[in-house]
Formats: structure tokens, C-alpha cells, sequence
């Protein structure tokens, strides 16, 4: 698909790669939020059409990844990880940049995402032009019970 910076490659993933997904995820993911989901959740969400994965590699293993689809003109961003020592290299920008030309590519201009309010990746979609268009009070329940508010962004290709 596409290189970033000189260490990493952008490759198209499928069902076989959902080792290498799982552990981003587990490694991306507080568990205190229990944000990750299983390989099962995951293989289940591939398994669909309009959906497709994108892995981050360095060196051949799998250091980020996106899982996006796109239904009735609209994409939905349903997951952006990448393993914390890999943060801050441009890879998760990439990540989202192919996701947002893969969405437009299928002809779905517009490209949503949700999540935690108090995400710290809220920075790199703001910076990438998305804008919050919602709210939902206390919609996700941590691991230890606590509760989170969920934001809704979306990036439009058209604008």
C-alpha cells in the first residue's frame, strides 16, 4: 500500500493475520478500559463485507493496524492501535490517512469513529481534520465499573 517513514510498510491483512492483530491490540490497549476485543470479535468483524484491515510492519512484524468498513456511503473507523513503542513515528498517522483514502476509494466521503472521551489519540484526529459531532454520557464501563463518556468524530473527503 504505502511506506512511512523508513522502518514501516503498509500491508493489506485478512483472517490469517489475526495473531499479529491480537497482540497489537493487547499491547496497544489499556486494559483498564477493556477496549480491546477478542479474536473472535475481530475475525467476526472481518468476516463481513466492506470491511477491511490494515497492518503497520517493521521488520516484518506487526507493530499497528486499522480495521475499517464502509456501509451505505459512509466508513466507520472501528479500531486504530498501535504498540506503545512504536507511537510517535507517524505510523498511527498513516494508518488513518490510508483508512481515510481507502474510505473515499470506496466511495464513502464520509469516515466516523467513537470513542473514550478521555483517549489521548483524540490529538491525531483533530489533527487530521475530524470534528466531534456527538456525545454519549457514560457509554463505555471500564474494567473496574468506572464510566466514560463516548465521543463522535467524523472527517468528511468532500469537504
Amino acid at each position: 500500500m504505502s511506506s512511512l517513514a523508513p522502518v514501516a510498510v503498509l500491508v493489506r491483512g485478512s483472517a490469517k493475520d489475526i495473531d499479529a492483530v491480537d497482540g497489537v491490540m493487547r499491547a496497544a490497549f489499556d486494559p483498564a478500559y477493556g477496549e480491546a476485543w477478542t479474536p473472535a470479535q475481530t475475525l467476526g468483524m472481518l468476516s463481513l463485507p466492506g470491511v477491511w484491515l490494515t497492518i503497520a510492519k517493521v521488520d516484518a512484524g506487526a507493530v499497528g493496524f486499522t480495521l475499517t468498513r464502509a456501509i451505505g456511503g459512509d466508513a466507520e473507523l472501528l479500531l486504530l492501535a498501535v504498540k506503545p513503542e512504536h507511537r510517535g513515528k507517524g505510523i498511527g498517522r498513516a494508518l488513518l490517512r490510508a483508512a481515510m483514502a481507502e474510505a473515499v476509494a470506496r466511495g464513502s466521503p464520509r469516515l466516523c469513529l467513537e470513542m473514550r472521551a478521555n483517549n489521548p489519540a483524540t490529538r491525531l484526529y483533530l489533527g487530521e481534520g475530524f470534528v466531534k459531532r456527538g456525545e454519549r454520557r457514560d457509554y463505555y464501563v471500564g474494567r473496574a465499573g468506572e464510566r466514560h463518556d463516548a465521543h463522535t468524530y467524523i472527517w468528511s473527503g468532500d469537504a
